[in-house]
């Protein structure tokens, strides 16, 4: 063990600045200026700059005039990241096959800690703005897929993995906002064999999930959803979408995982 190591420094001080750079960039509404990275990050700005200049050689940032954005490298990683799980490869042809998916917008995400984060999305035949962008996060206890994805796991894990005290914020005038709420609204969920989200992530949209079983034992749990437009989401239409994605799930599924859904 060398000495970085054995004293809890930082093995690779620039690698560790150059992501945390990265990430406020995923973060930041539009393009961020050098003096506020250097700002955020604590450092000079002539440090920044090297880092900037590295990173865009690699085409992981893009230099605009009103200042640095995330480049077209870092897309090409979140796609071959969510290439190399089988199921979001089969995704889309699976809405395709679905006579009711496949005119909706369709979604996958992952649980990541205490959120939803979307990988992929099947945009159907209706031409709508729905949905949450890829690389977007949701609080699970909020979102239909991180509901459904919640609620796969007992009580005590969910209470474990939130904390006792948990509280969610208000997106909308619907939200829960306490964990007890949410674990009733689990339980509905696994009654129902769906989770729901009724306006509660965003206003106007209802959202429907089903948890994913794992196609191999190292994949992360995953959950595919769908938006609807509230005008729209009458009973018998999220009866029928809640089908059609249960049915979904199900053949994304391992048939030699032994967890095959009926």
């Amino acid at each position: 063990m060398d000495d970085d190591n054995r004293d809890g420094r930082d093995p690779a001080p620039a690698v560790t600045r150059s992501i945390r750079l990265l990430g406020l960039l995923a973060e930041a509404e539009g393009p961020r200026t050098l003096t506020e990275l250097a700002g955020d990050l604590g450092l000079a700005k002539s440090s920044t700059t090297n880092l900037c200049l590295a990173l865009e050689a690699g085409g992981m940032i893009q230099r605009t005039a009103q200042g640095y954005r995330l480049g077209l490298r870092t897309a090409e990683l979140g796609g071959a990241f969510a290439a190399q799980f089988n199921q979001i490869r089969e995704f889309y042809n699976v809405c395709e096959a679905s006579p009711v998916l496949r005119t909706e917008l369709v979604q996958v995400a992952l649980l990541d800690g205490a959120d939803a984060l979307y990988l992929a999305r099947h945009e159907g035949s209706h031409s709508v703005r729905l949905g949450t962008p890829l690389g977007s996060r949701l609080p699970a206890a909020l979102s239909a897929t991180g509901r459904a994805l919640l609620a796969e796991l007992s009580d005590e894990d969910v209470t474990a993995l939130l904390g006792a005290d948990a509280t969610f914020p208000a997106l909308t005038e619907r939200s829960i906002t306490s964990l007890s709420d949410l674990l009733e609204v689990l339980a509905a969920a696994r009654r129902r064999g769906w989770a729901l989200d009724a306006e509660e992530s965003f206003r106007g949209v209802v959202g429907v999930a089903v948890a994913l079983d794992g196609w191999a034992p190292s994949d992360p749990p995953l959950a595919l959803g769908v938006a609807i437009r509230v005008g729209e989401a009458e009973e018998a239409r999220i009866e029928r979408v809640g089908s059609a994605l249960r049915e979904a799930a199900g053949a994304l599924t391992n048939p030699f995982s032994g967890r095959a859904r009926a």
